[in-house]
């Protein structure tokens, strides 16, 4: 059920993006992986932006259309309900990550050079955090940048870095001050994907696909001028950067899995398998779950602050989904029974569910954060 038209306007929102999308959603398959892949994403970004719809909630002045939150909920709704692939888009970190964190701690060089150019389709980016041995406990990193002169010079070694192997650019965590405890000697850093000594080696996962990469850095020079906020000051930025992953522009992953538990109850009607008293009490449970998800959702975006972090319930929102997402996924293996040894849809959705209580700081993290932020609990 979508959010409540509470206004016309929002009403006759609601049914422009639903035309739009209707007349204009791409007719061709999305390829798998390279070239052809970034070319298809870059493609529907563009016609996005052409049409009006890119960046609905970012600033005009960088090329969004500045309207409320209510519109951007609008948006997501329309496009799950659309069957449009949500995530699978080299363009997700810019989008969802680099650009919002710009929005929110970039200097107004960096939001003129970088968030045009996102809406327009034009430059992918990736995200150089994770590192062997530092995942969760990101504040371990170990990848050096040193300054030289105008510039900072940068060796070590990122992993698990999403469509590194198309992107032109990548938000990246350095040390810059090995001296200063973990938390405080760290800085982000806009990092140019095509610079002398960048080397990209795609992970091919058990999907069979490659969208992971390692990343080696071997004496990279960025200009100083790619320092976002302030040197020694990354961990903060950082903050930004996974409380904006982990709120309202989650929008779009929390609201396809609704329509995946719908998707999956008409599978078991599909099936017969409906006659089944325990299976339909499961799927009746993960529907419930699922409304509890999205009602969390528009409380978490009800109390965004435009151009802050999202509130802390963002956290219990992501944790709740990502197990949900789990479950449910489970769930569907078990109702496709050996059909699940092939790899279809649901067999990949059980793969890639996964990766959803790691991805962006383990579940244990998350609600560590939940305790401490939202409950008030003790260290």
């Amino acid at each position: 059920m979508p959010v409540m038209d509470v206004d016309l306007g929002l009403a006759e929102f609601r049914e422009e993006v639903r035309t739009w999308l209707a007349e204009n959603m791409p007719r061709t398959p999305r390829p798998g992986f390279g070239a052809p892949m970034r070319e298809w994403d870059a493609d529907w970004q563009r016609r996005q932006y052409e049409g009006g719809w890119a960046g609905i909630d970012w600033p005009q002045e960088y090329g969004g259309r500045g309207l409320r939150l209510l519109e951007q909920i609008v948006w997501y709704e329309e496009y799950v309900q659309s069957g449009l692939p949500i995530g699978e888009n080299c363009f997700v970190v810019a989008l969802a990550h680099a650009g919002p964190t710009l929005i929110a701690r970039g200097n107004e060089a960096q939001k003129k050079e970088y968030l045009p150019r996102i809406l327009r389709g034009e430059t992918p980016w990736c995200q150089g955090f994770s590192e062997p041995g530092t995942g969760s406990d990101l504040a371990s990193l170990q990848t050096r940048a040193v300054i030289d002169g105008n510039e900072l010079v940068i060796n070590g070694q990122k992993v698990w870095t999403s469509y590194a192997n198309v992107a032109d650019y990548q938000e990246m965590l350095v040390r810059t001050d090995p001296e200063a405890p973990k938390h405080k000697g760290i800085t982000w850093v806009i990092c140019d994907m095509h610079a002398p000594g960048v080397e990209v080696r795609p992970i091919r996962t058990i999907d069979g696909e490659a969208h992971f990469c390692e990343v080696f850095y071997d004496d990279v020079r960025i200009p100083l001028t790619n320092v976002v906020d302030e040197i020694n000051n990354g961990w903060s930025v950082a903050m930004s950067t996974l409380a904006i992953e982990r709120g309202p522009v989650a929008l779009d992953y929390q609201l396809q899995t609704v329509q995946v538990v719908e998707d999956l109850v008409a599978l078991a009607q599909d099936r017969g398998l409906l006659r089944d008293d325990s299976l339909v009490m499961r799927l009746a449970l993960l529907r419930a779950e699922a409304a509890a998800l999205r009602s969390m959702t528009y409380v978490g975006v009800s109390q965004a602050t435009p151009g802050q972090p999202p509130a802390p319930i963002s956290t219990a929102v992501r944790t709740f989904w990502a197990e949900l997402r789990q479950d449910l996924s489970r769930l569907a293996l078990e109702m496709i029974s050996t059909s699940g040894l092939e790899l279809d849809s649901w067999t990949t959705y059980w793969l890639t569910a996964f990766s959803s209580t790691i991805a962006g700081g383990t579940k244990d993290i998350q609600k560590n954060i939940i305790g401490e932020r939202v409950l008030g609990l003790p260290r």
